[in-house]
């Protein structure tokens, strides 16, 4: 197969990813009342308020149309933050260096807990936002604030892009390209010096309590069982052991399927857990 046949069957597996940021993005509120409050404070059966960690190229807002007021309206306090910008490129987010995006979110964390008075916090993230949280908690100090971190198709140990990563070796200068332009996707390809040092000693952390929700039609992790986290405190959910007929692929596994949503409902108050059937995306 020619080239350039290869670059666009590459662009066709990224594109749903990408089309998230096309979205107009105005204001946290947008993704739904109660997003960034934070005169809210958490309540005597939700403690910890949540951060919300959007994936590579989506934002505060549209990663989140779906999941936050989903959490807003079972009263939790629900925060989300942008990370990874790059000078000179404005209105993209996710597209920094992982290492520094985790820096982000340890500030953005510290703020929330100080205005919530809570002592943790749990966080969800999607794709590049399931990933990048991992070096806040193993090299940040995170594990001290952070009680649960839930992935929902998390870019754990890199990705292949069904094999398409390995075109980058067909074109000169392409892998230094995208390292100066979006070091965020070179971070998250196998074998990448990040996730190399990231996973050097075991996937998880003591004392944070990790959930990893995937997909088995997950376009943009490949292979998508590279997403599931090894651990004693993991549980790693295959949606499709949920409910045979969820069909969602990567971007909309994050943005609007409600099975996964209620997999994460369990997973932040594991002691009022109920099963998850194909009959939580009506629930």
């Amino acid at each position: 197969m020619p080239r350039w046949k290869h670059l666009l069957r590459a662009l066709s597996v990224l594109l749903p990813a990408v089309a998230v940021t096309l979205l107009p993005a105005t204001s946290a509120d947008a993704a739904g009342g109660g997003l960034n409050d934070y005169s809210c404070q958490p309540s005597a059966a939700h403690p910890r308020p949540v951060v919300l960690v959007h994936g590579t190229f989506a934002n505060s807002v549209n990663n989140w149309r779906g999941l936050a007021p989903y959490l807003v309206r079972r009263d939790y306090c629900v925060y989300a933050l942008d990370h990874g910008q790059l000078p000179g490129v404005p209105r993209v987010h996710g597209i920094g260096p992982l290492d520094r995006s985790a820096e982000q979110l340890k500030t953005f964390v510290d703020r929330v807990l100080a205005a919530t008075g809570a002592a943790q916090a749990d966080l969800v993230g999607h794709s590049q936002g399931g990933l990048m949280p991992r070096h806040y908690l193993k090299f940040l100090g995170g594990a001290a604030k952070v009680n649960a971190l839930v992935g929902i198709a998390p870019t754990s140990h890199g990705t292949t892009l069904n094999g398409l990563t390995k075109l980058v070796t067909h074109f000169p200068g392409a892998r230094e390209l995208l390292s100066r332009t979006v070091p965020a996707l070179t971070d998250q390809v196998v074998g990448s010096a990040f996730l190399t040092r990231l996973n050097a000693g075991g996937d998880t952390v003591p004392g944070v309590h990790y959930t990893v929700i995937a997909t088995r039609y997950d376009d943009v992790v490949t292979p998508y069982r590279s997403q599931f986290l090894d651990g004693p405190d993991v549980r790693n959910v295959l949606i499709q052991d949920r409910c045979a007929f969820d069909r969602s692929e990567h971007t909309a596994l994050g943005l609007a399927d409600r099975i996964a949503f209620h997999e994460v409902a369990n997973a932040l108050d594991p002691a009022h857990a109920t099963p998850t059937t194909c009959l939580s995306a009506i629930g």
